[in-house]
């Protein structure tokens, strides 16, 4: 154990909420439970923190005082105290910081252990979404209170620009992991085929968030293969033939396998006496041959614009992304016996995909009733028990 890790080994047995097969959940805040895990013993992240400013998850108490006060107070964060007794509001969740720059320390702090944690070769794959400064101080873009009956107390986005200004929240995270230390390979934008509308009339609604993909160090585990878009012709990968009709090939009386070799009718196209000038390096930039054959046999990289639906959901938790999203994170960024961790579970989404992966699984939340709820969604996935 290094000397990062200041926790005796009890200290992660007391935040076990559940334990069955290979699903570990644990209850606390992220910062926590990661400080007392130990270093490189997770080989993939993937995550979907709470949003700045736009949900409330219901997940703060009053600590002490009058338990018959009403506790009227208007704005509660994180330490406000009932001007009528001694409680004082406890409220542990993320993405309701008083600002912009609290809630960026907040995740960098966060996965400052997410770094440690991770095994040098793992990954780690960060959604987030974006919002709006407002001159009402951020009020989440549906009007609707949150668990509890009450809407989220608004961050002071007009205290970081201009009402109407968008923050730009995923990028500011993660240039600020990147300061941190992390490797930034990636910003893959999850492009949602059925969004949710917006009233809005002077900008275009949103349609997307942002997946970046982060790595402790610049080599990493990362196979693409699983995740390939499959060929629709896995016959034409080398180049050697055209799908088509009969007379697709027969422009200027050429066929099309010459013409995919160079020949037009005016001669070919590339030979001996081109004069166009080699660049130095330049390897297949050149179309030349088999070098400007670009397509794998088993199939083409996704590409870092992921057009994947949103799923509807009847649980209690708010906001779970798809599990199309963690699939094929895992699938890339994960080895075949190697570990999950999700720090902001809530519905274990990034579970369900690692069950079906057949990956371990490590949860961390901050609410038991969102563990409840994962423990019933993953038991059906579980490895059955053996006689």
């Amino acid at each position: 154990m290094s000397a990062a890790n200041h926790h005796p080994p009890d200290a992660l047995a007391r935040c076990e909420y559940h334990q069955e097969g290979p699903v570990t959940l644990y209850l606390g805040d992220a910062q926590h439970v990661l400080a007392a895990m130990p270093d490189a013993s997770v080989d993939c992240v993937v995550t979907s923190p709470p949003f700045w400013g736009l949900r409330d998850y219901g997940a703060g108490n009053w600590d002490g005082g009058d338990p018959s006060c009403a506790h009227e107070v208007r704005r509660r964060l994180d330490g406000t105290r009932c001007p009528r007794c001694t409680a004082v509001w406890s409220d542990p969740q993320y993405g309701l910081e008083p600002t912009l720059d609290e809630y960026v320390d907040r995740l960098v702090a966060v996965f400052t252990h997410v770094r440690r944690v991770l095994a040098p070769a793992g990954t780690c794959w960060l959604n987030l979404g974006d919002s709006y400064s407002s001159a009402s101080g951020g009020a989440p873009r549906a009007g609707r209170p949150q668990p509890g009956g009450r809407r989220p107390p608004r961050p002071r986005a007009q205290d970081t620009l201009a009402p109407k200004n968008l923050l730009g929240v995923p990028w500011r995270v993660a240039f600020a992991l990147q300061t941190d230390g992390w490797w930034l390979r990636n910003a893959i934008i999850w492009s949602k085929t059925n969004p949710m509308p917006e009233s809005v009339r002077d900008r275009l609604s949103t349609t997307y968030e942002l997946i970046f993909l982060l790595t402790p160090s610049p080599t990493y585990h990362f196979d693409l293969d699983p995740i390939r878009i499959p060929l629709t012709h896995p016959a034409a990968a080398d180049g050697t033939r055209v799908i088509g009709g009969a007379r697709k090939g027969t422009t200027g009386g050429i066929a099309a396998t010459a013409r995919r070799r160079g020949a037009t009718a005016y001669g070919s196209k590339y030979t001996a006496t081109d004069t166009t000038e080699p660049r130095a390096s330049a390897g297949n930039l050149k179309p030349l041959g088999h070098a400007h054959t670009t397509a794998h046999r088993r199939g083409r990289n996704p590409g870092d614009v992921w057009r994947i639906a949103t799923r509807p959901y009847r649980g209690s938790h708010i906001a779970p992304f798809p599990i199309d999203l963690p699939l094929r994170a895992i699938a890339a960024g994960c080895p075949a016996d190697g570990v999950v961790l999700d720090p902001f579970s809530g519905a274990a989404t990034t579970g369900l995909a690692a069950m079906q992966l057949g990956r371990r699984y490590l949860g961390i939340d901050i609410a038991a009733r969102f563990h409840d709820e994962a423990i019933t969604r993953l038991r059906p996935h579980l490895p059955q028990a053996r006689p």
